[in-house]
């Protein structure tokens, strides 16, 4: 790793010779030299700089120069940390307990996801009934040395003979599939690459998936994905071979997905479009040679799910005319939306997810941005609750469509995930997988509250500490919120979490507009031209919580990845004065440029485009990478981000960080760490997350002044 100032100085100039040096400042930490270049663009007559576009190019030798020489200072800084070691070997001892994911049923076979404690990644187990033994079906493990290498998807054929799995190595977006027959454990000789936002579905002697062409040479990470397209991949042949089944030349946003119905007399594809926010849909007859797509909804306007379906008669979860959500019921020969009928109708919860087995429907609401299973009849009428042991999260309720067994599993702030099996005939759930954690559960405290934002919005927010905690404005504080995409954020368990309330602190989760807590209205008022709502929705929660005495500015940190990431740096820049630390993860900090990369411009529908003049200017007001001034006395701040991030590429954080630490000249760290063989955060092993949290939580607390912890 090139470490010296002089040696990074060197390649660049060689590299770059239009470039000129900034000036270094008379900090504590001494900053790696960036090199400007007189790069700009003019957006309708307005000229905006950027001198640091050459970090966009994330495979170039001066990059990977900079990218070391930034490691180097920034964990020169950690290692100087008297507890980060102390913290490490805790994260270490709390992570290593067993943890498993809910079973489900696929052709006849039961699987489960598990975890010994330490695994890099976690492994699939299956089981040919109840009573048989648990066998190891694949272990990820064995794919990489370090770790890197994880299980992306999977689907098992029909038959129950093959077992199609995709792989991501290094946290990529880019999947490759691979083919193991389950009882020999041989992989075949099939192989496809270039797979991307894609699932896994058998048909016959094949299977349905989507991807792209591939890419130029040197920017696999970085070039913009265009021209999705399905494809069905026939056993034995090569990929070149694959038929494609759905593309659209005139449209390269279009994104394309697919699944055979459980019974495999249907196909289902979803459309989805740019700057739209639904999908269409689509489905074909495969029991009938020659037969067409039937469109059930053609617009891209609405959000649509098919849930299950009975023979002909077709199950749909659906948000059009229903904000929050409602299922519907029609018929495949009469598929038009007048012969619709409504079975669970629009209600003020938000219809989270629903599962259909054994003639009963299981619906999970989210009231207030937590968990609430009912269970109704398939014609509506509602049969009771499956009571929840606290306040919490139900991710997944897994059970084939004729078994009165299912599995679910339940989780919250201080409630290790633990999975449940429930009866459907007695309607009794009993605990079938317990975690045994090192902390007492009944320590800890969980409590929902509701607050002002700046126009009178009422917000949600959860808050967890340790029970007899002194609210004296002196508690060091994490607040992390997202607020985009239509994504709720809802109570979950955490290891990093608990180090941290262990010690003292609390945890608080803002639910922020533009997230999709309270339906579709929720969402939009956080989008486009009226994103400024969740910048001062979470500001509300930061002067909430000082208000009420749980902690103060020099003692509040604030969290957030990717949208949550654009989220931090905003609010960053904005209420500088409100914060200790600054914690952006994998954040869109360029919204100017975001959308000319990977898949950036699907976000058009919630950032709007600098290629539009009136969101142009909402956009710059609030852009993380155009806000930095100088001046300001900015929050300890370390950004994180990966060398494999083709989600939101590390150009963003590596622009970001460069700026600020050439505009800010107060004493506070501002720093970036940047993590090599991982990716926007799926699949990252063990061993990352844990060296990851460590940084993170010793930066933050060595930064409110902690010198000590437990």
């Amino acid at each position: 790793m090139r470490t010296k100032t002089v040696v990074l100085l060197i390649s660049l100039m060689s590299i770059m010779t239009a470039c000129n040096d900034k000036n270094e400042k008379a900090v504590t930490v001494k900053y790696p030299l960036t090199m400007k270049c007189d790069s700009s663009d003019t957006y309708f007559g307005t000229k905006i700089a950027d001198p640091y576009r050459w970090l966009e190019n994330d495979t170039a030798p001066d990059v990977k120069a900079w990218v070391d020489s930034q490691n180097a200072v920034t964990f020169s800084y950690l290692k100087n940390i008297p507890y980060r070691e102390q913290i490490k070997q805790r994260l270490t001892h709390l992570w290593n307990y067993p943890r498993q994911s809910a079973p489900f049923k696929k052709a006849g076979m039961i699987f489960f996801y598990k975890n010994d404690g330490l695994q890099n990644q976690s492994v699939l187990y299956m089981q040919e009934n109840n009573k048989s033994e648990a066998k190891v079906l694949l272990d990820p493990n064995t794919l990489s040395t370090d770790g890197t290498v994880s299980l992306a998807g999977i689907d098992i054929s029909k038959d129950g003979k093959y077992i199609a799995y995709s792989i991501s190595r290094g946290g990529s977006d880019w999947n490759e599939i691979f083919v193991m027959d389950i009882v020999s454990k041989k992989l075949l000789s099939d192989k496809i690459e270039w797979v991307k936002f894609s699932g896994i579905s058998w048909f016959e002697n094949g299977f349905f998936y989507s991807g792209y062409e591939k890419p130029e040479k040197g920017k696999e990470l970085s070039q913009k994905n265009q021209f999705h397209k399905l494809y069905y991949h026939q056993l034995g042949t090569p990929q070149e071979k694959d038929q494609i089944i759905r593309e659209n030349k005139n449209a390269p946003q279009r994104s394309h997905y697919a699944t055979v119905t459980d019974d495999a007399k249907y196909l289902i594809v979803y459309e989805e479009e740019a700057n739209k926010s639904g999908n269409a849909v689509y489905i074909k007859d495969l029991g009938v040679v020659g037969s067409k797509f039937v469109a059930i909804e053609e617009s891209f306007d609405y959000q649509h799910s098919i849930i299950h379906n009975n023979e002909n008669i077709f199950y749909v979860k659906t948000n059009k005319n229903a904000g929050k959500y409602k299922l519907i019921s029609f018929d495949f020969d009469k598929p038009d939306t007048a012969s619709w009928v409504d079975i669970l109708p629009e209600r003020p919860d938000l219809l989270q997810s629903i599962s259909i087995v054994n003639k009963k429907i299981i619906a999970n609401y989210l009231k207030d941005a937590h968990s609430q299973l009912e269970i109704y009849n398939t014609e509506g009428k509602f049969m009771g609750e499956i009571e929840l042991p606290v306040i919490g999260t139900v991710n997944s309720f897994n059970t084939e469509k004729d078994d009165d067994e299912a599995f679910y599993d339940f989780t919250s702030f201080n409630y290790p995930t633990t999975i449940f099996k429930y009866s459907l005939s007695s309607g009794k759930s009993e605990v079938f997988f317990s975690p045994k954690v090192d902390f007492n559960s009944s320590d800890y405290e969980v409590k929902q509250v509701f607050y002002n934002s700046k126009d009178g919005n009422r917000i949600p927010m959860f808050i967890t500490y340790k029970k007899g905690i002194i609210l004296d404005g002196t508690n060091p504080t994490l607040l992390y919120g997202y607020g985009g995409f239509n994504i709720s954020l809802s109570p979950s368990f955490s290891i990093t979490r608990l180090l941290w309330l262990e010690n003292g602190g609390i945890y608080v989760m803002a639910n922020l507009r533009g997230g999709g807590e309270y339906g579709e209205s929720w969402h939009l008022s956080g989008t486009k031209l009226k994103k400024q709502n969740v910048f001062d929705d979470f500001i509300a929660a930061a002067e909430y919580l000082i208000k009420e005495k749980y902690t103060s500015p020099a003692k509040l940190a604030i969290q957030g990845g990717s949208n949550g990431g654009l989220l931090v740096g905003a609010v960053a820049n904005q209420r500088p004065d409100l914060f200790r630390v600054a914690l952006p993860a994998v954040g869109v900090m360029d919204m100017l440029r975001y959308h000319k990369f990977t898949i950036g411009w699907a976000w058009v529908t919630d950032y709007g485009s600098s290629e539009d003049s009136l969101e142009f200017n909402y956009i710059l007001t609030y852009s993380p990478l155009h806000n930095i001034k100088e001046g300001v006395n900015y929050p300890a701040t370390m950004v994180t981000t990966a060398d494999h991030d083709d989600r939101v590429v590390p150009a963003h954080s590596f622009k970001y960080i460069a700026t600020l630490q050439e505009k800010y000249k107060g004493p506070n760290p501002v720093l970036i760490r940047i993590e090599t063989q991982a990716g926007h955060g799926a699949g990252k092993s063990t061993t990352k997350m844990i060296d990851e949290s460590t940084d993170i939580l010793s930066f933050t607390l060595y930064n409110m002044g902690i010198e000590k912890i437990k």
